[in-house]
């Protein structure tokens, strides 16, 4: 039996049965052919060439030629004859299989912000966007500034920017697209350990991470202390910036301890010139001073750097005595010590009869 003819229609229709046509909406297997400021352009094999734009190439992934490729079909013919990829959507989709996972494991992982804004670190994660909030960063990283210095919280935020971070996935909702990460929570069992080694009345060594009008905040390890206004000096501290500043280290004395953080006391690893300086003034001698500050319930008095005392109003004259009809500021006095209370700091001064402008 002779073989039957065979036409070039039915050849071409054989080849046509066995060459797999795009969808929209599959994914597909590729090659890097190109990357260019705009566009990735992929190599698919017997499938032709597709072209990614910049919007559709993830944020946290860069892409060299050579590189293989999963990506999403968009549209299946352009004008040039390329199709239309998303590597995106194409990661997006595998990665909230991922996310779920770590959600559930509670893993820890490295996520890489790729830009900030005053609430907090923008990061993409296996193609999700999601979001790392200010409140949940480690004391290492939180930006303790002044509350109105909004800029400067921006400043520190953007100096975190394509750096790896640990984090633990503290909430992800596929439908409603959230995911949000968490510093705190990676780090949160480490820091119970590095607690269980510290007491009251230890010296440490921090950093420090902010200064603000009430005190200074300092990374020790890890674990976030605050150095209040009062433990910062034996003297009298207006501006914490003039003791401290950002990135400095220093040495503190630990005098409270509570779940998260450490109250610490700079001053406290110093004696107390006070105790000192009191030796030289007696009850009943007269003294000078200078007047530092003045209040409804009487004024303060310097009378030596570091001993300060307090005139009462009561000692003015009687009842409706206004001090600041009395006192001024940085003006020299001659008064008489009444009591010297050593346990509690106090002294108590009435008003001398001489005076002397400064």
């Amino acid at each position: 039996m002779a073989d039957a003819k065979i036409t070039m229609d039915d050849l071409l229709a054989q080849a046509g049965d066995n060459v797999k046509q795009l969808t929209v909406g599959e994914t597909v297997d590729g090659t890097v052919l190109s990357v260019k400021k705009h566009e990735i352009l992929i190599d698919l094999g017997p499938l032709g060439v597709g072209l990614v734009p910049r919007r559709e190439v993830s944020l946290s992934k860069n892409y060299n030629v050579g590189d293989s490729v999963i990506a999403s079909v968009i549209d299946t013919e352009l004008e040039d004859g390329y199709s239309l990829l998303s590597l995106r959507k194409a990661a997006k989709d595998r990665g909230w299989d991922e996310v779920m996972a770590k959600l559930e494991s509670g893993e820890i992982i490295t996520v890489v912000p790729y830009d900030a804004n005053r609430g907090g670190l923008l990061v993409e994660y296996e193609g999700i966007r999601g979001f790392l909030p200010v409140s949940q960063l480690s004391a290492e990283h939180y930006p303790r500034v002044g509350s109105s210095d909004k800029d400067e919280i921006l400043q520190r935020l953007n100096s975190l920017v394509k750096k790896d971070i640990k984090a633990r996935i503290l909430d992800a909702d596929r439908k409603a697209n959230k995911l949000i990460f968490s510093e705190k929570e990676a780090v949160k069992e480490g820091l119970a350990e590095r607690f269980q080694k510290l007491a009251i009345g230890d010296t440490v060594t921090g950093v420090v991470t902010g200064v603000v009008d009430f005190g200074v905040f300092v990374n020790v390890e890890g674990i976030e202390g605050l150095i209040h206004i009062s433990e910062i000096s034996w003297e009298r501290v207006n501006n914490p910036s003039d003791y401290v500043k950002v990135g400095q280290t220093i040495e503190a004395k630990i005098i409270a301890i509570d779940k998260e953080r450490l109250s610490l006391s700079m001053k406290q690893l110093t004696k107390d010139p006070w105790l000192d300086e009191v030796e030289q003034f007696k009850p009943g001698e007269k003294v000078e001073g200078t007047v530092t500050r003045i209040t409804p319930f009487g004024a303060f008095v310097q009378l030596s750097p570091a001993v300060e005392a307090l005139v009462h109003v009561s000692e003015l004259g009687g009842d409706g005595t206004d001090p600041e009809k009395v006192f001024t500021l940085n003006e020299r006095k001659e008064f008489t010590v009444l009591d010297i209370d050593k346990e509690n700091r106090k002294i108590s001064l009435s008003l001398g009869k001489s005076s002397k402008k400064k």
